[in-house]
C-alpha cells in the first residue's frame, strides 16, 4: 500500500492553500496594438488573432490563414509544450491575442501565455475550492472564456463572473450572478458585445434549477439586464409577455421542480441584427410527467431564443424539442452564415443539437428553413416543415415506463464546438451515435423531488444511469455536411465516443483532436487525412489558429476529462490512468522540431485488493447507491474510470477509513479537483468503502 506517497500529495495539497491568487513568472511582454472591440470581433480578415470563444461573432471557428496548407502540411512540427500539472482539466477553448494564448484550466485558473516560447506570463486562480467546495461535484470546470478591450472574462464554478487585466492577471471586477445555496454554476465562457459581457449557467441536473441569463456592463460589473428561460410561479407574476406566453405551455406546479432551460453553454452575438441567440438546456427534472404532468412544450427548453442584444427583449424563438423528456439540450453551437437559397443570399443560423438533427434557421424570422437527420436517430420520424415540429416515435416518451432510443442523452453531438467553411459551405460536426435507455418505472412520479444537496438526478429509474458501459456501445465520427443541401459530404470514423472539438482554415484544412492522443489535419473537401502528430493525451478541447510574428500557429489544450469519462469500460479503453496523465498546452509551426516528453504509460487499471478486509454484502450493496449518488459522475460506472480523476478500485486510498475520510470528508485533496462531502456520515463512508472494496474484489480475478 502506497500510503507515504498519498501522505506527500496530501502534505502537497495542503500548504498549497498558501499560494497566492495570482502568480508572475515575470512581468508580461509588450502588447500589441489590437484593439479588440466589436469591430475586430465582427470581421477580422488577417487572421492574426483568435479573439473569440468562436474566433469572431459568426462562431464559425474558420481563419483566413492559410499559410499552413494541403501542400505543406506534412512540414507540420511542434514548437514547445507546457504541462500544466496544478489543473485537473483542461477542458477549455483558448484565446490568442497578439502573441498571447489564454485559457481558463480547471476550475477558473486563467492563464496567460507566451505564444512564442510556452513561458507562463501570469496565472489567476478564482478559488472556487476556497469559496463553494460543493460546486465542483458540478462539472469538470471552464469551457471557456472571452477577451474585450484589455479584459479577460470568465464563469467561475461556484457562479461568479470575474474580469481580470488581460496584462497582468489582476482582478478588475466580481460578480456574483447566482442566488446563495442554490445548485447553479458556471462551467461556459461568457460573450462579450456592444460593452456588455453575458453569461448563463448550468444546474438543472443537481437541483430545482430555474435558467436565465444575465448581461453585465463590461467595464464595471454592473447588471444590466437578465432573461429567464422558463417561467416562473405565476403567482409571483411573470417578469415580461415571453414569461407570460411560455408559462401557457406548462401544466401542474412545475416551478416547484425549477423547470431547467439553462443556458450552460452556447451563445451567440449577431451584429447584423443586434441580437444575442441562447441555446437552450434541458428541463429539470428531465422526466416531463413529473415537472408537467398534463404534458405541453415547455417553452422556452431546448430551444434557439432570440434576444434583443440591448434590452434582453424576447424576439423569436424556436423549439427543436417540445415538451423535451430526454436531456436533448440545444445549448451547442449556433453558427452564423449567409448562403444563397433560391439564387438569394440569405441570412442563416445552422445548429446541431443533442437530438440528432441538423437544423437551418433563418436568422431574421426563426423561421425553420430545413432539418435532417446526421446519425441514427429513432425517437422521431422526421421534422414537420410546416409545423416545424418533430414526428415523435411510438413510445419515445417511454409512455410504458421504459423504451430504448437514439441517441442517447450525450446527443449526436455535445458542446464540443463544430467549425463551418464559406471556402467549402461545409460544416464539420463532432457526432457521436449512442442508443439511449430510458424508463421511470418504480418512481412515484406524483410525490417525486430532487434530493437535497448538489446532487445528480433526473427523474428516471436510478438503473438508468448506474450500470457499466461495454467499449463497443458507442460511435464516433467527424463529419462534413452541406447545411444547404442537406445531405452527408463525408464522414471519418474517429476513436471511442466522443470527438474533439473542430477547427477549420483556408488552407483547406479541418483540425480536430481526438481520444487516442494525436491531433490530425483534414483536407476540408475530401476528408482525406493528411497529418497527425501525437499529444500524449487524449483530448476533446478545440485547437486555435494565429499569428505570431507573421507566422501561422496552431495551438491545443490537451488532456482527458468531462463527460466522456464516467461510461465504464466505454471510458476507459483509452488506457489513460488519472492523474498520471499529462495536462498541457501544445503549439505547432511548420518547421516546427521541439520533441514531445516522455510518453505516459496507457494500461488498464490494476485493482488493488486487501485479502484482509471483510465486505458486508449488505453494506455494499447500499455503498453501491451511495456511489451512484455521490461519486459517479467523477469515478465512472461500475467504480471503472475513464481516466480524469483516479479509479478508486485500484488506489490505496479507500483501504484506509482514516485516509479515506480524510480525503472524502476533509477536503485532503480540494484544491486538486476532488469536492469534499462533510454531509457524509460514518455509515455510509464505510459502505462506499466496502463497495468500493467488493469491486476491487471482483475486478482484481479477472
Amino acid at each position: 500500500m502506497r500510503f507515504p506517497m498519498f501522505c506527500r500529495l496530501l502534505s502537497i495539497a495542503l500548504l498549497s492553500v498558501l499560494a497566492p491568487v495570482a502568480v508572475w513568472a515575470s512581468p508580461p511582454p509588450a502588447h500589441g496594438a489590437a484593439i479588440v472591440d466589436n469591430a475586430l470581433l465582427t470581421h477580422e480578415p488577417t487572421g492574426a488573432h483568435w479573439a473569440g470563444y468562436g474566433r469572431t461573432f459568426d462562431e464559425q471557428r474558420f481563419s483566413p490563414l492559410k499559410q499552413i496548407d494541403t501542400g505543406n502540411i506534412s512540414r507540420l512540427g511542434l514548437a514547445w509544450t507546457l504541462d500544466l500539472p496544478d489543473v485537473p482539466s483542461v477542458t477549455t477553448v483558448p484565446l490568442a491575442v497578439d502573441g498571447v494564448i489564454y485559457f481558463a484550466a480547471g476550475y477558473t485558473v486563467v492563464h496567460a501565455v507566451d505564444a512564442r516560447t510556452g513561458k507562463l506570463l501570469w496565472r489567476y486562480d478564482a478559488e472556487v475550492w476556497k469559496r463553494s467546495a460543493e460546486k465542483m461535484r458540478a462539472a469538470w470546470g471552464s469551457r471557456g472564456l472571452a477577451y474585450y478591450m484589455g479584459k479577460i472574462y470568465a464563469g467561475t464554478q461556484d457562479g461568479r463572473l470575474i474580469a481580470v487585466d488581460a496584462r497582468d492577471g489582476r482582478l478588475l471586477w466580481s460578480v456574483m450572478t447566482i442566488g446563495e445555496n442554490d445548485q447553479r454554476y458556471i462551467t461556459g465562457a461568457p460573450r462579450v458585445f456592444n460593452g456588455k459581457v453575458i453569461i448563463g449557467h448550468g444546474g438543472a441536473d443537481m437541483g430545482p434549477v430555474r435558467g436565465y441569463v444575465t448581461a453585465y456592463d463590461a467595464q464595471t460589473g454592473k447588471q444590466l439586464w437578465r432573461f429567464y428561460t422558463v417561467p416562473g410561479n405565476p403567482a409571483d407574476g411573470f417578469e415580461d409577455r415571453a414569461m407570460a406566453m411560455a408559462a401557457k405551455t406548462w401544466t401542474g406546479e412545475w416551478w416547484k421542480h425549477g423547470g431547467g432551460g439553462t443556458v450552460w453553454n452556447a451563445m451567440t452575438y449577431d451584429p447584423e441584427f443586434n441580437r444575442i441567440y441562447l441555446g437552450t438546456g434541458n428541463g429539470a427534472p428531465w422526466n416531463r410527467k413529473i415537472r408537467s404532468p398534463d404534458g405541453g412544450d415547455n417553452l422556452f427548453l431546448c430551444s434557439v431564443v432570440a434576444l434583443n442584444a440591448d434590452t434582453g427583449e424576447y424576439v423569436w424563438h424556436y423549439q427543436t424539442t417540445p415538451g423535451e423528456t430526454w436531456d436533448y439540450n440545444s445549448a451547442m453551437d449556433m453558427v452564423l452564415v449567409t448562403l444563397p437559397i433560391d439564387g438569394k443570399p440569405r441570412k442563416l443560423l445552422l445548429h446541431a443539437p443533442k437530438n440528432g438533427f441538423f437544423y437551418v434557421l433563418d436568422r431574421e424570422t426563426g423561421k425553420l428553413v430545413s432539418a435532417e437527420k446526421i446519425v441514427k436517430v429513432t425517437w422521431a420520424e422526421k421534422i414537420d416543415l410546416a409545423t416545424g415540429r418533430p414526428i415523435e416515435a411510438p413510445n419515445a416518451r417511454y409512455q410504458s415506463g421504459e423504451t430504448r432510443i437514439w441517441p442517447n442523452n450525450q446527443g449526436a453531438h455535445s458542446w464540443h464546438p463544430m467549425a463551418f467553411s464559406p471556402d467549402t459551405g461545409l460544416t464539420y460536426i463532432p457526432v457521436r451515435e449512442m442508443e439511449g435507455y430510458y424508463s421511470d418505472t418504480g418512481v412515484d412520479l406524483k410525490a417525486w423531488r430532487h434530493p437535497a444537496g448538489s446532487n445528480f438526478s433526473t427523474g428516471l429509474s436510478a438503473v438508468d444511469h448506474m450500470g457499466n458501459v461495454p467499449a463497443s456501445a458507442a460511435t464516433s465520427a467527424l463529419l462534413a455536411w452541406d447545411p444547404l443541401r442537406q445531405r452527408e459530404s463525408w464522414r471519418l470514423p474517429t476513436p471511442g465516443a466522443f470527438g474533439g472539438g473542430v477547427m477549420t482554415s483556408a488552407g483547406n484544412l479541418v483540425f480536430q483532436g481526438d481520444a487516442d492522443g494525436k491531433l490530425n489535419a483534414y483536407a476540408a473537401d475530401s476528408g482525406r487525412l493528411l497529418w497527425s502528430h501525437e499529444l500524449g493525451v487524449g483530448t476533446v478541447s478545440p485547437p486555435i489558429t494565429y499569428l505570431v510574428d507573421g507566422r501561422q500557429h496552431v495551438s491545443i489544450l490537451a488532456g482527458w476529462a468531462g463527460g466522456q469519462t464516467v461510461y465504464g469500460d466505454l471510458s476507459a479503453q483509452h488506457g489513460w490512468i488519472g492523474r498520471e496523465q499529462p495536462r498541457r498546452l501544445l503549439t505547432f509551426v511548420l518547421g516546427g522540431q521541439a520533441r514531445l516528453p516522455e510518453a505516459v504509460r496507457r494500461t488498464p487499471a490494476k485493482p488493488v485488493d486487501d485479502p484482509g478486509f471483510v465486505i458486508d454484502e449488505s453494506q455494499a450493496r447500499r455503498g453501491a447507491a451511495l456511489y451512484a449518488r455521490k461519486c459517479l459522475v467523477c469515478h465512472g460506472m461500475e467504480a471503472i474510470a475513464g481516466g480524469a480523476p483516479p479509479d478508486l478500485r485500484a488506489s490505496p486510498i479507500p483501504l484506509s477509513q482514516a485516509a479515506f475520510d480524510a480525503v472524502v470528508r476533509q477536503g485532503g485533496l480540494l484544491q486538486r479537483g476532488m469536492p469534499i462531502f462533510t454531509e457524509i456520515g460514518d455509515r455510509d463512508l464505510d459502505a462506499i468503502r466496502h463497495y468500493l472494496r467488493a469491486r476491487a474484489r471482483e475486478t482484481a480475478k479477472r
